[in-house]
């Protein structure tokens, strides 16, 4: 049997609550039968909407990981032929490129320093050649990089040429602002791993009536039936889900939306920030490098080893001598960077402080 059994520092899976975990244990009846849980299940998105700026965007919870929602805004937006414009700085920033392309999207992508936030400037000018898409697509915080990209300015640019927008907040909202009716985001996307601290499995999508529109008058077919959003929007009306609903997961994140707000939503916020800080003074005493020149997220840290050390190697001393996880990174930052999630119930004094102790103890041991 399974079991894991170490302080879970990375950015999503956070640590959840026990709370959160008694909940999901609790009988959790039939979500396809029960109109009470139609009742419930509307008022969870109510308020987690809210979390997302969403008063006119409708909120949907849907079964599965926060990439579920990604798959499902490119194939519920795109047809063939259309063309989208991906805006990139970072590995989840172009992974949109693939998504798009799989059904049938002819992607322009536009790319800026990795290592930064989102250039704006260099994003005007581009626009003024480049105006015709149906809509374009950015990361919030693109995760493996930790880099922050300011997705208010950037989408009301986008809407302002006719542009609709596709925001991937998966590791930012709830630990960031976010205002998806106010900066014109036709659909932001949030997973229940990342700040909010249930266990994944669960995706949240707001859909703007813009966004609606354009998915009504598809000339094509969504390509999908688990990725197709048309399916949800008067899912509650008609007291039918596309599929039967993971009541145990939803009863769960219920909990942890309701955490969110005993603590105060600013107060959440301002956690996250002092969490950030506090994690990169710390490992800058160390001598170790952030990765990133600007742009850092209050949700997560990358950062460099000094020279003669080992991801691999100061990551399994971590786990195996401390019982701290911490993450290793993707694509060609693989093996270049370790990353510290301060997200959700992992920005915590006491689990930071420990996390940090323990890396500086391992560099010291492990020192060539």
């Amino acid at each position: 049997m399974y079991k894991a059994n170490y302080l879970m520092m990375t950015p999503g899976p956070t640590m959840v609550r026990e709370n959160v975990l008694k909940a999901r244990c609790s009988f959790f009846g039939n979500p396809d039968l029960d109109p009470n849980f139609f009742a419930f299940y509307e008022e969870l998105c109510k308020k987690t909407g809210k979390l997302f700026g969403a008063k006119k965007a409708q909120t949907i919870i849907m079964n599965g990981e926060g990439m579920l929602g990604l798959d499902t805004a490119c194939a519920s937006l795109t047809e063939p032929g259309d063309k989208v414009l991906v805006i990139s700085n970072g590995i989840f920033g172009e992974g949109f490129k693939g998504l798009v392309e799989t059904y049938g999207g002819e992607v322009t992508l536009f790319e800026t320093d990795v290592k930064k936030a989102l250039d704006i400037d260099k994003l005007r000018i581009f626009l003024e050649k480049n105006k015709d898409f149906k809509y374009a697509t950015m990361v919030h915080c693109d995760t493996p990089s930790g880099v922050l990209n300011n997705v208010e300015v950037i989408c009301k640019i986008l809407k302002s040429e006719g542009i609709m927008t596709v925001v991937d907040s998966v590791a930012a909202v709830g630990g960031v602002q976010l205002e998806v009716d106010e900066w014109g985001i036709d659909i932001a996307l949030g997973g229940s791993q990342k700040v909010f601290s249930a266990p994944s499995g669960i995706t949240i999508m707001t859909v703007s009536n813009d966004a609606w529109e354009a998915i009504e008058n598809r000339k094509t077919p969504i390509a999908s039936f688990y990725c197709n959003l048309s399916l949800w929007k008067n899912s509650v009306k008609e007291q039918l889900f596309p599929y039967t609903m993971p009541a145990s997961d939803l009863m769960a994140f219920d909990v942890a939306i309701d955490n969110i707000y005993k603590e105060g939503v600013e107060k959440v916020r301002e956690r996250h920030y002092t969490a950030a800080e506090y994690v990169r003074t710390r490992l800058m005493d160390m001598g170790v490098d952030l990765y990133l020149k600007n742009g850092y997220s209050p949700t997560v840290t990358a950062f460099c080893l000094p020279e003669g050390y080992n991801c691999k190697e100061v990551s399994d001393y971590l786990l195996h001598n401390f019982e701290v996880m911490i993450a290793d990174s993707y694509s060609y930052l693989s093996n270049k960077v370790l990353r510290i999630g301060h997200m959700g119930e992992n920005a915590r004094f006491y689990r930071l402080d420990y996390t940090l102790k323990a890396i500086e103890k391992t560099l010291r041991v492990l020192k060539k």
